[in-house]
């Protein structure tokens, strides 16, 4: 551990620093905020090395705020703060700060009017309010903040330099970027310390059938190496390793591909099934329409939530109701006698009805979400996929193939609906990577 740092915030020596985040607002503490600034300031340690000890959430009261400050610097190389630095009564970080490190506070003409120049540019007077933001206590160093009116301040404290930083998203970005990572790349040794990360996303398989996949690499690399995050329909697999382990990153990599085969649909934090899917059809020159009946539109959103879509996505038809199925995707009156709105010839029939809008593939999605609508023999959960699309004979428009499938999914109204897209995005994913084979895609029967 790293010690005896001066005014200047300057270090002796390189070496493994220790750090911990500390957020306010009693926002924060509440159901509906989530704190997305400590994960990108995480994000921004990891880089460089740094180990996080301790995450914070504290409400907007000077005291308690004070309180913390004093223990984690005491504890710590490196504590950041994010939020309380606005013009407002409960902005109260400065005085905190101020608080807890026997600081004394003293207004900057300079800051005035900057942040006199800033309201002019929008055609605005500066409230008398916003002087508390030009606050700054003794011995910090002011940063700038080009994204936003409450500049951020760095001091040195007990043993640890301390970031207060505002607490708006977009401006601790900036902030980030422009001051931490600077100040941290003077005193780490990233190439050395710094995280390696790899993320991995796998599709429609349940976290149980992950692990069992994973065997092989549990025993030769232990569980410690490999953190799992399951959503419905969703496996991210993060990959974490710190030093000189990274070497071994591109191996362990190589025996999670070896383990989980065409699951894995993408790479990275960012990555989307829908994404994968829309790129895929692109670089084709494919187009995609859809038919949706229980996802009420929830596929189309998640295909046209991807910039660029309009390049392969058509549209589609919601026919949340049976009298629609007929009059505008061509459900025939007797496959609703025989088989019901939930079936394998409906869903079929819409999916190539969606294909008839102009499209390369068309999906159609039937199903029971619940709560209501079941019965013993279509329970909650039960839906019915059918994805029609043109095989391997790119010459012929005309050679196609139905994939389908019936499948219970578990969990509540809206994670059916989630599942059930995720499932018909990867069936096209799968279709995609098939299309590009020799030979025709085929129907690979039901799955329960």
């Amino acid at each position: 551990m790293i010690t005896g740092m001066g005014e200047t915030g300057a270090r002796p020596a390189m070496g493994v620093l220790s750090g911990a985040i500390l957020a306010v607002g009693t926002e924060l503490l509440g159901s509906d905020k989530l704190d997305t600034n400590s994960l990108a300031l995480t994000a921004c340690l990891e880089r460089f090395g740094v180990v996080l000890r301790e995450k914070r959430v504290a409400a907007d009261d000077e005291a308690g705020i004070a309180e913390a400050l004093r223990e984690l610097a005491g504890r710590v190389d490196l504590v950041l703060v994010t939020g309380g630095l606005g013009p407002t009564r409960d902005d109260c970080t400065r005085g905190a700060a101020a608080t807890a490190f026997e600081r004394a506070v003293r207004m900057d003409q300079g800051l005035i009017e900057d942040l006199e120049r800033r309201f002019a540019a929008f055609g605005r007077d500066m409230p008398e309010v916003n002087r508390r933001q030009a606050e700054v206590l003794e011995g910090a160093q002011v940063l700038a903040n080009a994204r936003g009116t409450a500049p951020g301040q760095r001091l040195d404290a007990e043993r640890a330099t301390v970031f207060l930083l505002p607490g708006v998203p977009r401006e601790v970005q900036g902030m980030i970027e422009s001051h931490l990572e600077p100040w941290l790349a003077a005193r780490t040794d990233s190439a050395r310390d710094g995280m390696a990360r790899r993320v991995m996303k796998v599709a429609c398989l349940a976290e149980s059938a992950v692990e069992e996949r994973l065997g092989e690499f549990y025993r030769r690399w232990g569980r410690d190496t490999l953190g799992i995050l399951a959503r419905p329909g969703d496996v991210r697999l993060e990959l974490r390793l710190r030093g000189a382990a990274r070497r071994q990153l591109q191996a362990m990599d190589a025996d999670l591909r070896a383990g989980l085969g065409d699951a894995i649909y993408g790479e990275g934090a960012e990555i989307t099934l829908e994404k994968v899917v829309i790129d895929g059809l692109r670089a084709r020159g494919l187009k995609l329409a859809v038919a949706e009946s229980c996802t009420g539109g929830l596929l189309a959103a998640r295909l046209t939530s991807v910039p660029g879509a309009s390049a392969a996505f058509l549209g589609g038809v919601i026919s949340y109701d049976n009298a629609l199925k007929q009059a505008l995707l061509g459900v025939s009156p007797a496959q609703m006698a025989t088989h019901g709105a939930v079936s394998e010839p409906v869903a079929r029939t819409m999916a190539q009805a969606a294909r008839g809008l102009g499209a390369d593939f068309g999906i159609g999605i039937t199903g029971i979400a619940g709560p209501t609508g079941a019965t013993p023999e279509k329970p909650v959960g039960t839906v019915h996929l059918a994805l029609v699309g043109r095989g391997a004979d790119r010459s012929s428009p005309e050679v196609s193939a139905m994939v389908h499938r019936c499948v219970r999914f578990p969990g509540d109204r809206e994670m059916v609906r989630q599942q059930a897209c995720q499932l018909a995005l990867d069936l096209l994913r799968r279709a995609l990577a098939v299309a590009a084979q020799p030979a025709a895609v085929s129907d690979r029967g039901e799955a329960g």
